[in-house]
């Protein structure tokens, strides 16, 4: 895997050609196992003999995996994402409530007056930057990252060093020395901020955990509680992030497809689908471990093998989604429904969230500026750091209006 990052989906046909499950080097040699294909990522994800928990991982149980491999964090955070069965039951009850439709519907009128105050400040940006402005940075990054702090009662002055260190945790192509002072900060901020929830107790989903633990001490560890908070952070503003940006690109692109959905022949939710299925903003998630030899697709996987994801390649799979896979279609109606927010039990809890928001964002985006593009060919864009999510760095775009 090329830790250093790039546009996947190349690779992606390269390999699907040649079955849906390939074998992968991971950094520091470490050998491990992708799965592709969606009918087969569909059934891996959610088979009985899969887990997550970082007890089935052989290498870390060996002792192969240094304390700055760039994808420790990925294996051995406690919380939902490394839980498995009662354990990982009761750790998703305890957030699940936050994001309920009913609830992400209740949260609707907030997500359209930040949206409405960032588009201003993406034309201030446009305007002294000679009419461009770096649209993840101004508008796709400050929207999901403001709602899940808000969500979480964290103060707006921690969100730019919380992107900051996330985004070091996650991305694969971090130094080791770094990646360990970026989690132990991390670690560290959110100690105080749910030390400070401790202290004065408010109506957010913080509180609402520390009280949930303190209730009942067996429920929520504070390494778990710590856990939830960064997995929340990373997870409920990271994808959404990566959606809003390739959706933009996307749209830019095809303007026969924007112009569809702004003349009411298309939904906006159709689009956020059809950017999920077709450069899904997470490319190869980490980690599944099969708890015994298993055989996908015809390929052996061994028991304790790292797996990833890989949920672009998924989205591409002619097999599942038609010949024309490739093609970027919002008005698309066969073919199989994507994996991008996961399948199974660990199917992605926020993605009602994620789905709302998104929608919201692009309409008002393109109802403000219709005529908005991309300042710079898309050739010219840097791809997003790393293997595990899928976007670019920058997206310098000309709202115009």
């Amino acid at each position: 895997m090329d830790a250093v990052g790039g546009c996947p989906h190349a690779a992606n046909a390269r390999l699907l050609a040649e079955g849906a499950v390939a074998p992968v080097l991971l950094p520091g040699g470490i050998e491990g196992m992708a799965v592709l294909g969606h009918d087969a990522l569909r059934d891996f994800l959610s088979h009985p003999d899969v887990a997550k928990g970082p007890q089935h991982f052989t290498a870390l149980a060996e002792g192969r995996i240094p304390d700055g491999w760039p994808l420790r964090t990925f294996a051995t955070v406690p919380g939902m994402t490394t839980a498995d069965g009662a354990d990982h039951r009761r750790l998703r009850t305890l957030v699940s409530s936050a994001f309920t439709a009913r609830r992400v519907e209740a949260l609707r009128p907030r997500v359209e007056a930040v949206t409405a105050g960032l588009l201003d400040g993406l034309a201030e940006a446009a305007r002294e930057g000679d009419g461009v402005a770096d649209l993840r940075r101004h508008f796709a990054l400050p929207l999901p990252l403001g709602v899940i702090c808000e969500l979480l009662g964290v103060d707006p002055a921690h969100q730019d060093r919380l992107h900051h260190l996330s985004s070091l945790v996650v991305a694969t192509d971090t130094e080791p020395g770094r990646a360990v002072a970026a989690n132990r900060e991390l670690v560290e901020l959110l100690g105080a901020i749910a030390a400070a929830k401790a202290a004065a107790p408010g109506e957010d989903l913080t509180s609402a955990l520390i009280a949930a633990h303190d209730e009942d001490g067996d429920r929520l560890s504070r390494p778990e509680l710590i856990g939830t908070l960064l997995l929340m952070i990373i997870a409920g503003h990271e994808t959404t992030l990566n959606l809003v940006t390739n959706a933009v690109r996307a749209l830019c692109a095809h303007r026969d497809q924007l112009a569809l959905v702004t003349e009411g022949r298309a939904r906006w939710d159709d689009v956020v689908e059809e950017t999920l299925r077709w450069d899904s903003p997470v490319s190869y998630f980490p980690f599944r471990y099969p708890t015994r030899d298993l055989t996908v697709d015809g390929t052996l996987i061994p028991r304790g093998t790292p797996v990833l994801a890989g949920y672009s390649a998924a989205g591409r799979d002619s097999t599942a989604h038609g010949p024309d896979a490739d093609r970027f279609d919002i008005t698309r109606t066969t073919g199989a429904k994507h994996l991008s927010l996961g399948h199974g039990p660990h199917y992605c809890l926020g993605a009602p969230l994620a789905r709302a928001e998104a929608a919201i964002a692009l309409e008002a985006l393109f109802t403000r500026f219709p005529a908005l593009d991309l300042a710079v060919p898309e050739a010219e864009l840097t791809p997003h750091a790393g293997f595990v999510g899928n976007s670019v760095r920058a997206l310098p775009v000309r709202p115009g209006g």
